[in-house]
């Protein structure tokens, strides 16, 4: 694999994160970062050895030797800074929840595909070698055919109205924050959308969702029964129930270890890793990028659009929109 510079895009929080995971793969060049704040940007840089630092969004996404962002902005902010960047050539991962609706969603991937740019949402969890592997014991026929998932993420936050979980005007609410690691995991189990979703939302006094519970059916006969939250504390766990046997993780989103359960007795995988885990996605870019694709076979388009419109469905069928909707 050839060397990448890499930019990072707003470095708050997650981007620390990411940082830490670009440090651990030698052929990450960390180059440069881009903030509306450039003492911020700057902090961000010496922190992690950034070569340069900017202060704004364009100037990094102008910059010539820049190969690849990472976009890790809020995510109502994730279309207008992604269009930036693609619009300057560069190739792209977006933070999950990939935007704050579909309709965004569609005008940042018409855009990539339009000046045929990588783009890829950076929806972490699905590279981790616990995910990898699991997608390797189901196509391999170690639980049979998969039809029933149950997955919860929940924590108890605490309840600030100037907290972006709980402003409206921030997407903010269980859904977006934590319930989009739920659908994203059904549609990679599944390999496809629901047919039916049904679902209900608990409404906090700041006008977002503080709990979802969501029923999904698929045209084969499968189901999905979900669980987001960000006023209750939940096990965080996954279990796959396949014909002949089951997956459980826990936690499933950020977790080592798989236990399996067949024909042959249960068993426990563990497959360690370190630096936080978010390489691992960055790994796929580059990886992508070394073979001239536009997007990761792992998490296409496609699937991350269809996945944004289920997020909607469930929003505008409990009456929940955001203000600039």
């Amino acid at each position: 694999m050839k060397d990448y510079k890499w930019g990072i895009l707003a470095p708050g929080n997650i981007a620390n994160k990411f940082a830490q995971g670009l440090g651990a793969i030698p052929n990450a060049v960390l180059y440069a970062v881009g903030s509306r704040d450039l003492g911020r940007a700057q902090g961000f840089a010496d922190k992690y050895g950034f070569k340069k630092a900017y202060g704004s969004y364009d100037d990094l996404a102008n910059d010539p030797d820049v190969d690849i962002i990472y976009v890790a902005t809020p995510h109502p902010q994730h279309e207008e800074a992604v269009i930036t960047c693609l619009s300057s050539g560069k190739a792209v991962i977006c933070e999950k929840p990939f935007a704050a609706n579909a309709a965004q969603a569609s005008r940042m991937i018409e855009c990539a595909r339009k000046n045929k740019v990588f783009l890829m949402e950076a929806m972490w969890t699905r590279f981790l070698p616990t995910i990898c592997k699991v997608r390797e014991l189901i196509a391999g026929g170690a639980i049979g055919k998969a039809r029933h998932i149950n997955a919860d993420f929940g924590f108890r936050a605490g309840a600030d109205p100037n907290s972006r979980l709980f402003a409206p005007g921030s997407a903010g609410g269980s859904l977006l924050d934590v319930g989009v690691y739920n659908i994203s995991f059904c549609s990679m189990i599944f390999g496809k959308q629901p047919e039916n979703v049904q679902s209900y939302l608990n409404i906090g006094s700041t006008g977002v969702d503080e709990v979802a519970s969501v029923l999904l059916s698929y045209d084969g006969g499968e189901s999905a029964l979900l669980l987001s939250a960000i006023r209750l504390n939940t096990p965080q766990e996954a279990v796959i129930y396949g014909e002949e046997g089951s997956i459980k993780l826990a936690p499933y989103w950020c977790g080592d270890t798989i236990r399996l359960s067949n024909k042959d007795g249960a068993q426990e995988i563990k497959l360690p890793f370190e630096n936080g885990g978010f390489q691992f996605e960055a790994i796929e870019a580059m990886s992508c990028l070394d073979k001239g694709l536009l997007e990761s076979p792992v998490m296409p388009l496609d699937e991350t659009l269809a996945i944004m419109q289920t997020l909607d469905k469930i929003r505008y069928d409990n009456n929940l929109r955001y203000p600039f909707e």
